[in-house]
């Protein structure tokens, strides 16, 4: 997390160059066909295979699952220096107006248009575990009768699944699909999951549908376009009544049938943890920033995670090596009295696994077991209140979860449970960190990623943004406390100096400028968060000793700051 024990991955440098190349595709708002209107396409739904369609190096199937309408989907795959471009010639009328549209899932996936004869636009998204729709809307030239519309994956990146594409507008005389329907009442709404102040749902797909409202007691709260949603702002220990209707131009289902959903109790994972808190990482090394002990941390951080655990020659199983050398002679036994003195004083210390270098592998039954024992004993031997997980290396979220439950089983609901994920780790709930913090978020304390040596990344609003700014902090966060997580287990991670980390330090002023756009909606950069999240947990810094050689400058002013957050 410092330079020693962080560096720029070629991974992080991909996705810049991916995001910046994505930045000359025009993104238009769809506009309202008329009731006359039809979708130009033919075999949009590849019923019939791939009909009317063709792909690149044969880099195009159909399938009959995944797929978001009827029996069959398009299934993409780019390989080398192949895209998986797939195309359809469509039969337009001159001077008109259409939206394209289309149903994707998997990995990177790009909608547009060609020979439009005016300005042929595009649309895209990085990845989408779920069915996404993806839209834009074109004008055709005065001599238009036909356009090209496309899609295509990313060289290097997973298949890409595409169904239901639609050209809606006036008939060119080549489509035909008739107005579209009220869909059908959406079935299998199901809760995957609940906090202290949210209730997750899933549902099934509807053929025809272009959204989902969501109502909670008989009120719509929130509408999507897949078939997911989070609804937050929820009181603890309370059960709510859940029903989700399907949405298209012709109007809306019927509601489905209601599911019931009952938060948590108050609290959650972290026991009786501040509502905001400070995070610091202490330095179980010397790599020239100010040698601590755990007595010296100041007392504006509430959780001191202690870096890092070792691993053993058991897969899985880590263990801790205190450097009483590297220390100054800190002892094992002033180590454990230090740290039961702070949490005398209501703080916790945890014990945090991984860092650039760590080899940690939890990746079958096996090793989840010997993680989740190997912690457990740490936190007995040591006192440690509970592990972060700080891996960076590669993170196996079937088998990282299955540990993480079999140590809250050994360690009870007031383990502290914490994540410092990279950036590009919390780009999509697909990503495997993302995917594995929402299946324990039920006794997860908080995910302080690392807004800091990640270069450009995208922002909740699709947008790129570049470390080192309040838009990076506040359009990033979005994505995590708009796709799924409370917001209580959200906080900022930053460097507590320019020394601390190869890249993305703002000043103290910038973090609380950040937190204050997020929890109350002031002091915000040129990106607006769709709403306030006043629980957010509050910030992490790498590292108590960065911070301590530049004479506690990041502490003293952010932990007052978070102390005094609505």
């Amino acid at each position: 997390m410092d330079p020693v024990h962080r560096r720029l991955g070629r991974r992080t440098r991909f996705w810049a160059g991916a995001v910046t190349a994505a930045l000359a595709l025009s993104v238009t708002a769809v506009g309202q066909a008329s009731a006359a209107d039809v979708n130009n396409a033919r075999n949009p739904g590849f019923e019939a295979g791939l009909s009317n369609w063709s792909c690149s190096a044969n880099s195009g199937t159909t399938v009959s699952s995944p797929v978001h309408g009827g029996a069959a989907a398009l299934r993409a795959t780019p390989a080398g220096q192949d895209n998986a471009r797939c195309s359809q010639t469509v039969k337009v009328r001159p001077d008109s107006e259409y939206s394209l549209s289309a149903w994707v899932q998997g990995g990177y996936a790009y909608l547009g248009v060609t020979g439009t004869g005016t300005t042929d636009v595009s649309t895209w998204t990085p990845d989408s575990a779920a069915w996404k729709q993806l839209s834009t809307a074109f004008r055709t030239g005065s001599s238009t009768t036909s356009v090209t519309v496309y899609t295509h994956g990313w060289y290097g990146q997973a298949a890409y699944h595409v169904d239901d594409v639609s050209v809606f507008g006036p008939d060119g005389g080549g489509g035909g699909d008739p107005d579209p329907t009220v869909p059908a009442t959406p079935a299998g709404l199901n809760v995957t999951g609940t906090t202290s102040s949210s209730v997750s749902l899933s549902w099934n797909a509807v053929s025809g549908a272009t959204g989902y409202s969501i109502y909670r007691d008989g009120t719509k709260v929130t509408a999507v376009t897949g078939t997911t949603a989070t609804v937050t702002g929820l009181a603890p220990d309370t059960s709510y009544g859940f029903q989700v209707t399907a949405t298209n131009a012709a109007g809306e289902s019927a509601r489905s049938a209601t599911v019931t959903g009952r938060t948590a109790e108050s609290g959650g994972g972290g026991g009786d943890l501040p509502r905001h808190a400070v995070t610091g990482y202490w330095q179980n090394f010397d790599n020239g920033a100010t040698v601590q002990t755990i007595a010296d941390v100041p007392s504006h951080y509430d959780i001191i995670a202690v870096a890092f655990a070792d691993a053993t020659a058991t897969p899985g199983a880590v263990t801790f090596n205190l450097d009483s050398a590297g220390l100054g002679g800190y002892t094992v036994e002033q180590f454990r009295a230090d740290v039961r003195a702070k949490q005398a004083a209501g703080k916790k210390v945890i014990i945090s696994v991984g860092g650039e270098l760590g080899t940690v592998r939890v990746n079958d039954p096996a090793s989840a077991t010997a993680f989740a024992n190997s912690v457990y004993s740490l936190m007995q031997t040591y006192g440690f209140d509970g592990v972060d997980i700080d891996l960076e290396n590669g993170l196996d979220a079937t088998y990282m979860t299955q540990a993480l439950r079999e140590l809250s089983a050994k360690a009870g609901p007031s383990m502290i449970l914490t994540m410092a994920p990279q950036t590009i780790d919390m780009q999509s709930p697909s990503n495997s960190y993302f995917r594995t913090a929402l299946n324990v978020k039920d006794i997860l304390t908080v995910v302080n990623m690392q807004y800091y040596n990640s270069g450009t990344m995208l922002g909740c609003d699709g947008k790129v943004y570049a470390q080192g700014t309040i838009d990076f902090l506040t359009a990033l966060a979005c994505i995590q406390l708009e796709n799924g997580l409370d917001p209580s287990q959200v906080g900022l991670g930053l460097p507590a100096s320019t020394r601390a980390a190869g890249g993305g330090y703002v000043a103290p002023s910038v973090v609380t400028a950040a937190l204050d756009c997020l929890t109350r909606g002031t002091g915000c950069g040129s990106f607006q968060p769709p709403r306030t999240y006043p629980s957010l947990r509050g910030a992490m810094t790498w590292s108590t000793n960065w911070d301590a050689a530049s004479g506690n400058a990041w502490s003293n002013v952010v932990g007052p700051h978070v102390d005094a957050l609505p």
